[in-house]
């Protein structure tokens, strides 16, 4: 696959890749620690237990996984549950062709929309994907964070 001018070579990971999986989320999510006050869930999550409910893509590179996106499917949407982009690569638009092809492997799984959630503190990603169409649906405030959820109709 092909967005913006990266060549996606994603593949399906599975449990071997979990230990690499952790380490990627841990450099990619760090950087969200001290405007949160806390490391976010998929930073927080041991990634060997995903993989009987999502589906997890892998992006190597030749220093091992260098990106990685876990996906829920459900009845009706298919829910964005982490994009990972190693460190070197943010801000790059690897980012963006994830989600890319996250709303193109919805299509393809019949669903007609997307949708996801993000910490409120973490406004740069809110604005980004409100900027790729993605729209507020509500917020949850809980003791140690408000979360924002998004969708968008594909």
């Amino acid at each position: 696959m092909r967005w913006a001018t990266f060549e996606l070579r994603l593949r399906r990971a599975g449990p071997g890749d979990a230990d690499e999986l952790n380490r990627l989320a841990r450099a990619a999510y760090a950087r969200h620690v001290p405007a949160i006050g806390r490391e976010p869930q998929p930073m927080a999550t041991d990634w060997a237990t995903l993989f009987d409910s999502m589906e997890i893509w892998a992006l190597d590179g030749p220093d091992g996984i260098e990106a990685s996106l876990a996906l829920e499917p459900g009845e009706d949407c298919l829910t964005l549950w982490s994009v990972a982009v190693a460190p070197p690569f943010q801000g790059t638009g690897l980012g963006s062709a994830l989600l890319g092809f996250a709303e193109e492997r919805a299509q393809a799984l019949g669903r007609k929309k997307i949708r996801l959630f993000t910490n409120a503190e973490m406004a740069g990603n809110v604005e980004l994907y409100a900027s790729k169409g993605y729209l507020e649906t509500h917020r949850e405030t809980l003791p140690d964070r408000t979360i924002v959820y998004m969708a968008k109709p594909l």
